[in-house]
């Protein structure tokens, strides 16, 4: 006996039908992908990608990019490294800023000794969008932020901006 046997009194039923759109094939195969790799990585405990890459303390730094009549200026956020840590070089209108990030702390007390050690590196290529003196290129390191000054040469100077008229 159903509890619904039970109730003395008996609604009526609305059905509404309910209509779907038809999923593209390719969404359809999206989605079991997405699923399949989802189940697969549970087996682990290691969930996709972000996840995956901060158990393997992956350390991609932010990075800020300007651009004015003179020069172009990066600015990279890079807190708790050292300068010497840091690495910076420009070939063929492309920056390369690498690094290696090493922090160790250590805590003793009568009962225990707890060591944590991570380390992590880094790798930012960023192509330039015109052509700088490499000779006059100025590299600051302040309060964990790195600033990057590249002057554009006479050329990349010389660009003339064309107004547009509106009819």
């Amino acid at each position: 006996m159903a509890i619904r046997d039970l109730i003395p009194w008996k609604r009526e039923e609305k059905t509404v039908p309910v209509t779907r759109e038809e999923e593209h094939p390719m969404q359809t195969l999206q989605r079991d992908m997405n699923q399949l790799f989802d189940e697969f990585f549970k087996g682990f405990g290691v969930a996709p990608f972000r996840a995956f890459e901060e158990a393997w303390d992956v350390f991609s730094p932010r990075v800020d990019v300007t651009e004015s009549d003179d020069q172009i200026q990066v600015s990279v956020e890079l807190p708790g490294m050292d300068e010497k840590d840091i690495d910076v070089s420009l070939s063929h209108d492309v920056l390369t800023i690498s690094g290696e990030k090493k922090e160790e702390t250590e805590d003793r007390s009568k009962s225990y000794y707890r060591i944590e050690r991570s380390y992590g590196s880094f790798r930012r290529s960023i192509p330039l969008p015109c052509g700088v003196e490499t000779d006059k290129t100025e590299a600051v390191y302040k309060k964990g932020v790195l600033t990057i000054m590249l002057p554009k040469t006479a050329e990349a100077k010389c660009q003339k901006r064309i107004s547009v008229k509106t009819e």
